[in-house]
């Protein structure tokens, strides 16, 4: 009787005439229809219909020899430790057929090694570590809406060993100055430096090799001998090493970018995850005795001391002031005061911002642009100086275009002298600020035509004269004079 599915229901019947009613298995097989090997499977109760043993027929090509080679490949791997350079299927099926004579299929490979490495189990060390022995820091990606725009971004996680106290910065891209800066500003929130820093083996710190083979670039290599930490690298693809900070680049995105944040400038952004990073000192971890913040303040006395000298986490060139005023940085240009034409000015380049010297004096600050160059960034105070001597071209200037609102400079054209006037709007704006301007420009009837002296008197604002408020009736109070008539003998007629 082939073909037969042994059910529940029928695997009951079996059961119940084999061993209640004591019938044999030639009867039990007679009256179930079903063949006597079956009967005999079930009637013990050795096996059961609900569980399905495995197949696992070895081809017979799948020897022990080439079963043995397969898995030697693949520890071969393991102990190289190099993701892009690994035995693939068809690589082994290849190494078969030349080096062992292999005669079987492709596909039969590649179902024994998906087996033997499943059979093969992924092990891990529990880790623990000393107050403030290390840090561990990595990058992860976001998305969020920058000035109206959704932008992605990369932020930088760092979270210590012992405490799991954590710090997350955002940048725009992940740089050396980002890669920098991220670990100085950690150091500064945590109050110190932990002995050892793990990371993985990004180019911004690492020239080549990985793990314990790295070596480290030459800035990090300064950067780690000012601070006096030890850098640690990861071996590739073991993610295990550095678990904690893994970890925190997936919960910083499900709880601090969610729902996803809308600022209108990065450090914004940066303000809101220092207080989130303050906040979760708050958090108790599983296994671990005391709270994140209680725990870090057990470390602090383990850390080493911040240097008195901050170091230099920026990317600095000098570049000459063009006639346009400007300087060049990264395919990028950005404005500085036109008494600079001609002049060589520092710049510094953090991750998220620049800073333009001139003779040891900031003279100018943005936000760093990244991206395909030729943006240029204008500060407009910059011009003001070139306008004022040369009034018509007010509304065709980059710079006031750039800065001030296209409503507003339409308004300037009704003034008397349209040109001269608006300049003087624009240096109001500088003064007062555009919103304020813009504000008194909606006050002012559209019937009545706009001055300069009009828009100051809007700004002064009326005189308060203050008035003092005088009694008519003042009281006196009565002086007792009988002493002094008493002195000087004088005679009171009554």
């Amino acid at each position: 009787m082939k073909g037969v599915i042994i059910n529940v229901d029928m695997y009951q019947k079996i059961r119940e005439m084999s061993t209640f009613q004591g019938m044999s298995q030639r009867a039990i097989a007679k009256v179930l229809s079903i063949s006597r090997n079956t009967v005999k499977k079930y009637c013990d109760g050795d096996s059961v219909p609900w569980e399905r043993k495995e197949y696992n027929r070895k081809a017979d090509v799948l020897t022990d020899d080439v079963l043995d080679f397969i898995l030697q490949c693949l520890e071969e791997d393991k102990s190289e430790n190099l993701n892009k350079q690994q035995h693939t299927a068809r690589r082994i099926y290849q190494r078969l057929v030349t080096e062992k004579q292999f005669t079987g299929g492709e596909s039969t490979v590649r179902l024994a090694v998906n087996r033997i490495k499943g059979s093969i189990p992924k092990s891990f060390i529990p880790l623990e570590f000393d107050p403030g022995e290390a840090l561990q820091i990595d990058w992860g990606e976001a998305t969020i809406y920058l000035d109206g725009a959704k932008t992605k971004i990369n932020l930088f996680c760092a979270r210590l060993c012992f405490s799991c106290a954590i710090f997350v910065m955002a940048f725009k891209h992940q740089n050396e100055e980002s890669f920098l800066e991220g670990q100085q500003k950690a150091f500064e929130f945590f109050g110190g430096i932990p002995h050892k820093v793990i990371f993985d083996n990004a180019k911004v710190a690492v020239k080549e090799g990985f793990g314990q083979y790295a070596q480290i670039q030459n800035r990090y290599k300064a950067f780690s001998a000012h601070y006096a930490f030890h850098p640690i690298f990861c071996n590739v693809a073991s993610g295990n090493e550095k678990g904690l900070v893994e970890n925190l680049v997936g919960f910083s995105r499900r709880n601090f970018l969610v729902p996803v944040p809308r600022v209108k400038v990065l450090s914004e952004l940066n303000s809101k995850l220092y207080a989130k990073s303050i906040e979760y000192q708050q958090h108790l971890i599983h296994g671990r005795d005391g709270s994140v913040g209680l725990r870090i303040r057990q470390e602090l006395s383990y850390f080493y001391s911040l240097p008195k000298y901050s170091f230099d986490t920026s990317k600095t060139v000098v570049a000459k002031a063009s006639e346009y005023s400007t300087v060049r940085f990264d395919k990028n240009n950005y404005s500085v005061p036109a008494t600079l034409i001609g002049k060589e000015n520092t710049i510094k380049a953090y991750g998220n911002h620049i800073d333009i010297y001139y003779k040891a004096a900031i003279v100018a600050s943005y936000d760093r642009v990244y991206g395909r160059g030729g943006e240029t960034s204008y500060t407009l105070e910059h011009y003001m100086p070139l306008l004022e001597r040369k009034p018509r071209s007010v509304f065709n200037a980059k710079p006031v275009r750039q800065a001030i609102q296209k409503d507003l400079l339409e308004w300037g054209m009704n003034f008397p002298s349209a040109n001269r006037d608006t300049i003087k709007l624009l240096r109001m704006c500088l003064d007062y600020g555009t919103d304020r301007i813009i504000s008194i420009k909606n006050q002012i009837p559209h019937t009545v035509n706009p001055t300069i002296d009009l828009v100051r008197s809007y700004l002064d604002g009326p005189v308060k004269t203050g008035s003092i408020s005088v009694p008519r009736d003042i009281p006196v109070d009565a002086v007792d004079l009988s002493a002094y008539d008493d002195k000087f003998g004088m005679v009171v007629n009554s």
